[in-house]
């Protein structure tokens, strides 16, 4: 039996993709912003050690914020529920962070200084192993919808893998600046992830604008 998959693959994919197009900026806003504040994570620990554990905190909630605003704005785009859990996990990350060093700060018994990185290190292993795990399906789901550039969105969920296979076997150490690096390395990453995304929505959203007035 003969399938024809072209044409069950444009019924399929019409107005997912006509979705995917109309928020392109979106997704090269969020990964610029990804990127900008990775920058920042890898600057963060030459500020200090004692205030690393904030500095983090702050840029997980930021990046939090932003991610959640941005998968709002497109929200019937495909993989809405794995953005939203990728936001909801940066912005707990960023409070628990916040807030702990906090009441380290003012005498807390519950903060989590830096150097006893036990439960630092046990934070970011879970975020990086949650976060790929959502990345990776928020890639599928743009595959199940015939999305391009889903493979880029893939690699960066492999990494996040391997970034809390890292934490996890301590292979670098627990420094400041170690733990800051793996941060930006993560957002670096999934930033270009979604820029790669947005430039290609972008490049064929012109394309169906090109071709549409030829269509009967």
């Amino acid at each position: 039996m003969t399938i024809n998959r072209g044409s069950s693959r444009d019924d399929a994919s019409g107005p997912v993709q006509k979705e995917v197009h109309a928020h392109w900026r979106l997704f090269l806003f969020e990964g610029a912003a990804l990127i900008l504040l990775g920058l920042i994570a890898i600057v963060v620990p030459s500020i200090g050690s004692a205030n690393v554990t904030l500095g983090l905190g702050l840029i997980f909630l930021l990046s939090g914020a932003i991610g959640l605003a941005t998968t709002y704005w497109a929200r019937q785009a495909p993989g809405f529920w794995w953005s939203l859990v990728s936001a909801l996990l940066a912005i707990i990350v960023g409070v628990v962070l916040i807030g702990n060093k906090t009441q380290d700060l003012y005498g807390g018994l519950m903060g989590w200084p830096f150097e006893s990185t036990g439960p630092l290190r046990l934070i970011l292993a879970l975020f990086f192993l949650v976060e790929g795990g959502a990345s990776i399906m928020f890639a599928i789901e743009h595959r199940r919808q015939f999305s391009g550039r889903w493979a880029w969105m893939v690699a960066s969920g492999i990494i996040d893998i391997v970034l809390a296979s890292i934490i996890i076997f301590n292979l670098p150490g627990t420094s400041a600046w170690t733990m800051g690096l793996l941060v930006a390395v993560n957002m670096i990453v999934g930033g270009a992830a979604l820029i790669a995304m947005g430039m290609h929505s972008r490049d064929e959203s012109a394309a169906s604008k090109v071709l549409s007035p030829g269509k009967v």
